[in-house]
């Protein structure tokens, strides 16, 4: 059992150590936008590659942070009925859901790695003035999947303790 908890509490410490690390990206998003419109109403010269940056660095930073959000319990419920419901039958409604859970991630996770190797394969760029390359941040993708399928893993295991238990604290 002890085995088992350091794996869980490593996992989690991975997604928080990447979420720490990546919230430092809203900065540089923050930055470039007040840039872009100093440049564009003050100086009217307005940048070519602000939004672009933006959308980029956006993508990495919300395909990132869903691990950590997912160990945080900060994706979004129904919590009309779920909020009333005792630690176990959470726990039990969270083990039916599951599946449905680990199927769009594995999805994402495979479909989401041929998206990215066929973009490193190509060498993409965006179609633009700029043309960034976009490739690196298509890799992200599986990444993000991996972590989460980690992520949910970690959950799971957690949600079936409580479900047997009654105990959600002990994992």
């Amino acid at each position: 059992m002890h085995a088992l908890k350091t794996c869980l509490l490593i996992i989690d410490k991975i997604n928080e150590w990447v979420a720490r690390l990546v919230s430092w990206a809203i900065i540089l998003i923050i930055g470039s936008t007040v840039y872009e419109v100093i440049m564009r109403y003050v100086f009217s010269a307005p940048t070519q590659w602000s939004f672009e940056f933006n959308y980029l660095v956006h993508g990495v930073y919300f395909l990132l942070l869903g691990a950590f959000t997912l160990a945080t319990r900060g994706h979004v419920n129904v919590d009309i009925f779920y909020a009333r419901f005792s630690p176990r039958r959470k726990a039990i409604i969270d083990l039916f859901t599951a599946p449905l859970f680990f199927f769009f991630i594995s999805m994402m996770l495979i479909f989401g790695g041929q998206f990215a190797l066929n973009s490193v394969a190509y060498r993409e760029t965006l179609s633009s003035a700029w043309a960034p390359p976009i490739y690196p941040v298509k890799l992200i993708i599986p990444l993000a999947a991996g972590m989460l399928i980690l992520q949910g893993s970690a959950k799971f295991i957690r949600d079936l303790h409580t479900a047997l238990t009654g105990r959600e604290d002990a994992l």
